[in-house]
């Protein structure tokens, strides 16, 4: 897509967290939940509703998880994180052990053989797909054997349920594509959850960074405060030092610079102190024309003409607006992309009405490609890659778009008709906005 990439940190930085790691805590918990279920379901079966189990077998493979968790806890810090090798062989044991306990009773014809989707969704959820397919190899080899072998399902005594082969290859089925469907659904979810939190980490990093620009004023301000009072005392001391050395011609030359110098780093302290007084006359309030000349302002003379104008205001007069970084650093982001692609000419027009400020981007470029234009706006879409040297992660345009809708906004994107360009179009409510009016 087309997509100013930014790095936050100057460079190539990675900002993708670690995900898909599972702690042994929660293998070990579900596995304990697996237990209980087991072991409640086997008895109830047994001597609830009297249907006769091979009880003693049953419960030596639920016992043989119970063993393998006591072992784990025993022996393993319970917040380590289990690396993908050992959290697979854990989700492919539990496979393994349910099929067993499936296959003691019934089979396929068990309608309990639907829980073989749960591990097989933990594992697409938190396992690399060379892992998570494995698991879910398993559950396939698993069904196979319940296929072939099975001891009869459970039933009254004295009657014995025979289901069709036909049948039990529908079951098979059914189960196969429960548990691929199951599987590739939470795939998807986790990979839009993880892409998600990457991009919202560098939108993060994004306005932090916006906010340690605004404190630098206050910061200069205070350490003009702070350093006012020894210059303030060197100045003095070199005035009784001029005053005392009228006849060393040398020193006194040294004094007066001294004094010279002071003064001036006494005027530099006195600019600086009054920033913040200059910055709510000039930089809390901004005209509109002004905003969007300073939002294109470092764009210009980079290739295509960028103008920019105000369009009819209904003869009201133009807003004035609160100077919101995220809001400058979002048009300047959608003008960028605007620059990157249009052959001639940038146009960044602004109107106003009664209740709503509109910005609207647009350029005589080829335009959106239709088959992205419904995810523009999407963590990681990006068609940069075809682009010699401009390939990219596709976290200009989310993150400026996030931004904007942070601040109260509204993007749309779209193309200028046949042969148009691309158009993104922008609109706040005017209390989003416009600052308040000055005093005096």
């Amino acid at each position: 897509m087309r997509d100013a990439d930014w790095d936050p940190y100057g460079g190539d930085a990675q900002l993708t967290p670690v995900f898909g790691r599972l702690r042994l805590r929660t293998l070990v918990m579900l596995r304990w939940l697996a237990v209980a279920g087991q072991t409640v379901t086997v008895l109830a079966v047994h001597f609830v509703v009297g249907f006769e189990l091979p009880l003693g077998f049953c419960l030596g493979v639920i016992l043989a998880s119970a063993w393998i968790n006591t072992w784990l806890t025993l022996s393993v810090p319970p917040q380590k994180f289990a690396r993908d090798w050992e959290a697979f062989a854990q989700l492919g044991y539990d496979v393994i052990q349910l099929c067993v306990l499936l296959m003691l009773t019934g089979g396929l014809q068990n309608p309990f053989v639907v829980m073989l989707a749960a591990p097989v969704t933990i594992a697409v959820a938190a396992l690399p797909p060379r892992w998570s397919l494995g698991v879910g190899a398993i559950a396939m080899a698993g069904t196979g054997a319940m296929w072939l072998w099975s001891l009869p399902l459970p039933w009254f005594a004295g009657e014995r349920i025979d289901l069709p082969w036909v049948y039990v290859l529908g079951l098979w089925s059914a189960i196969f594509i429960a548990v691929a469907f199951t599987a590739v659904y939470s795939w998807r979810v986790s990979q839009e959850g993880k892409r998600m939190a990457t991009a919202l980490a560098a939108t993060q990093s994004v306005l932090s960074r916006e906010q340690r620009l605004s404190a630098l004023g206050a910061l200069s301000a205070a350490a003009a405060h702070e350093l006012g009072t020894p210059l303030a005392t060197i100045q003095l001391t070199a005035k009784e030092m001029l005053r005392d050395l009228k006849d060393n011609e040398l020193l006194r030359e040294d004094a007066e610079l001294m004094v010279t110098q002071a003064r001036r780093c006494r005027d530099i302290l006195k600019r600086l102190s009054e920033v913040p007084a200059v910055s709510d006359i000039r930089h809390d309030r901004v005209e509109f024309l002004a905003a969007l000349e300073e939002a294109s302002a470092p764009l210009r003379g980079l290739g295509p003409e960028i103008g920019v104008r105000l369009g009819d205001g209904h003869g009201s007069e133009p807003p004035v607006l609160r100077r919101m970084p995220e809001i400058l650093y979002g048009i300047g982001n959608f003008i960028e992309n605007s620059v990157d692609f249009a052959q001639t000419r940038v146009i960044v027009e602004g109107r106003w009405d009664a209740g709503n400020v509109y910005i609207r981007v647009s350029d005589d470029g080829p335009g959106f490609p239709p088959d992205i234009l419904s995810k523009i706006g999407e963590p990681y879409i990006t068609t940069r890659s075809g682009t010699p040297g401009q390939g990219g992660l596709g976290l200009g345009v989310f993150i400026a778009k996030t931004m904007i809708e942070n601040s109260g906004g509204v993007v749309r994107f779209s193309n200028a008709g046949q042969g148009g360009g691309a158009v993104v179009s922008i609109r706040w409510p005017r209390k989003q906005v416009e600052a308040p009016p000055a005093l005096g």
